[in-house]
């Protein structure tokens, strides 16, 4: 039959998905299939879109802050308390003014960094690392296949970017070349409105940009956490623990067992044996117990030890193939025994109580 061999073993290939253990430590690194472009789109395009939700609220707080600044506070003495009044006055109005686009940045940006990660706390990235000022790592950093794939990205995006600008500002040239022709308020008025709307064009094109960003920093971040089968083997001996020093701690935990049911065996009041294979300790008193209990069982070796002891301190041992089996396959040391034995048993106590009585 010829011998299978998996190559995987030696080439250490990365070849499987990674195990949760390896994604949890790496998220407690700080590692996560994070886009930086996806918050920064969708901040610039809610942002010019709460213009034209706000605008009017704005205009009006603004122009409440140049009508106080030219009919309240322009003929008023110049004083340490009239001043402190024009600027309470102007930082509240300012805050009216631009609060909410403050508020709606905020909270996209927040959304758009959960929605990508959920909610993540590590300091792990702040943490002084030499290879971070490297010159050597620096330079790999730079050079390398990452570097190239980001400035292409930044090259795509500044080219898309520029095309709906010019195509925006073509389709509206004619509009344009008649603003010397208009009043300041109307000029005004159409300036803004087109700049809206190529803010939200380019917020739109900049949150396509940034799925397919996100999309491939999910495939890079998903190839960089593949292992090989090797890898996922030492992980398991790792969190299993070596079965060789498993096998040892188990080895000594029945070496402990049985040492403890040793020291149960001289507190018996009879040894049922198989004569050879079998031996089962017992114990039977009234005012403690509602059945005899299993002290001690064992086959062979452990058996021969059970008798051992119980000749050594003069416990009574007796031969009986079918209980002795019985015993030993359905009573586990510390419990009592079935009902169906009990007159079996019964029997044997009464002759082990005779037996003392006329030693006695």
């Amino acid at each position: 039959m010829a011998l299978k061999l998996d190559l995987q073993l030696f080439s250490q290939e990365k070849t499987e998905s990674a195990t949760p253990k390896k994604r949890q430590e790496a998220r407690k690194k700080g590692q996560v299939a994070k886009s930086m472009d996806l918050p920064a789109a969708f901040i610039l395009f809610f942002s010019f879109l709460s213009f034209f939700l706000f605008g009017s609220f704005m205009k009006e707080h603004l122009l409440t802050m140049i009508r106080s600044v030219y009919y309240d506070f322009l003929l008023m003495n110049v004083t340490i308390e009239n001043s402190q009044q024009l600027f309470e006055k102007l930082m509240a109005e300012l805050l009216l003014t631009v609060g909410p686009i403050f508020a709606i940045a905020l909270v996209i940006g927040v959304l758009a960094n959960y929605l990508q990660i959920g909610f993540m706390f590590t300091g792990d990235p702040l943490t002084m690392k030499f290879s971070k000022i490297n010159p050597l790592e620096g330079a790999k950093r730079l050079f390398s296949l990452r570097a190239v794939v980001d400035f292409l990205k930044s090259v795509l995006k500044m080219s898309i970017i520029g095309i709906v600008v010019y195509t925006t500002l073509t389709g509206e040239k004619d509009h344009i070349m008649l603003l010397a022709q208009l009043p300041l308020e109307e000029a005004f008025r159409y300036t803004a409105s087109v700049t809206l709307m190529l803010g939200l064009k380019i917020g739109l094109v900049l949150i396509v940009l940034a799925i397919f960003d996100y999309l491939y920093q999910r495939f890079e971040y998903e190839k960089s956490l593949k292992m090989s089968k090797q890898d996922i083997k030492d992980e398991y001996k790792k969190t299993e623990g070596d079965p060789l020093i498993k096998g040892k701690i188990r080895e000594k935990q029945r070496r402990m067992a049985l040492q403890r049911m040793m020291q149960d065996v001289p507190k018996a009041d009879v040894i049922i044996t198989n004569p050879t294979h079998f031996a089962v300790a017992m114990k039977y008193d009234a005012s403690k117990m509602q059945a005899p209990t299993v002290l001690a069982k064992g086959t062979d070796y452990i058996a021969l030890k059970i008798k051992q002891v119980a000749k050594e301190h003069g416990i009574i041992t007796m031969e009986n193939k079918p209980l002795a089996r019985a015993l030993y396959a359905q009573v586990e040391i510390g419990e009592s025994i079935p009902a169906d034995m009990f007159q079996a048993v019964a029997e044997v106590l009464a002759y082990v109580y005779k037996v003392k009585g006329k030693a006695n």
